[in-house]
């Protein structure tokens, strides 16, 4: 069953349109694009279960009902209200496993409210959240399964630190910080308190591993990419610009107090579009 622009559903659309990566999408054919915006349509509504601090129970239960819910379209099921992710899941044989990585990624966040990860726990969630995500849009980019795994870990890491830098005051307005442990405690910050982490003048010497992580997760992506058909790339080459500017944006502002959140200059948008979505 082919998905057409116009038969993807207007929520899904209306969700991706404030995205960092709404303009990626667009440069897909309309299939794939149509696809795109329901993956986005879901990942945004299973966050939005994690983040709005209603009672656990009654989020865990939601959660629950969203893997119900993936479970019966993956079988060819329908699900009323979610007949075009239906479409997009059997269109590009979309795997069921990543769509609960995800979910477990937001069930990390339900059941307690993450400060100061070990390395490896971060690393989980990194997956879950964001390689999760990579998974399942490399198989709508048409990524050879020999490079996509591989570019769905190194992107989507390098796109969820991207997010754990800029979003440092964001994410302690929830009581939230993702720095991890052994890098705060090298910084000689010994809390895990986010707003306390935050007013640390060691601050910036905890962000400093998690930037050169980011840079090295970019860089193997780009290598990869570099293996890959060009048509199957456009996507994920103008999104990796887009973020790439964002972590630029952050390493330069640095971390001292107040940090004004980082933005894309439209500028490097239209470069990135003119690079990657027109050739």
């Amino acid at each position: 069953m082919s998905i057409t622009m116009e038969s993807a559903a207007p929520s899904a659309k209306a969700r991706a349109s404030g995205s960092s990566f709404y303009t990626a999408m667009r440069v897909l054919p309309p299939p794939q694009r149509a696809a795109m915006f329901e993956i986005y349509s879901f990942c945004r509504a299973v966050d939005d279960i994690a983040d709005d601090g209603g009672p656990p129970a009654q989020r865990r239960a939601a959660l629950a009902q969203w893997r119900q819910d993936i479970a019966t379209l993956v079988q060819g099921g329908q699900v009323a209200g979610l007949e075009e992710l239906g479409a997009a899941i059997r269109s590009f044989d979309l795997a069921q496993e990543d769509f609960y990585a995800v979910i477990d990624g937001m069930e990390m966040d339900v059941n307690a409210d993450i400060q100061g990860p070990d390395y490896e726990t971060l690393d989980l969630y990194c997956d879950r959240v964001a390689s999760a995500v990579g998974r399942l849009s490399v198989r709508v980019f048409g990524v050879p399964r020999s490079e996509g795994k591989d570019l769905a870990h190194h992107l989507g890491r390098a796109f969820q630190l991207t997010n754990i830098l800029r979003d440092l005051d964001e994410d302690a307005g929830i009581n939230r910080l993702y720095l991890p442990r052994e890098a705060l405690e090298a910084a000689g910050i010994t809390t895990t308190v986010p707003g306390r982490v935050l007013a640390e003048p060691g601050l910036a010497k905890a962000c400093a591993p998690i930037i050169a992580m980011a840079k090295s997760y970019f860089a193997e992506a780009q290598e990869i990419m570099a293996r890959c058909p060009r048509k199957s790339v456009r996507a994920p080459r103008l999104m990796a610009d887009v973020y790439h500017s964002i972590l630029e944006g952050v390493e330069a502002r640095g971390f001292a107090s107040p940090r004004i959140r980082v933005h894309v200059p439209k500028h490097r948008v239209l470069g990135a579009f003119l690079r990657h979505g027109l050739f």
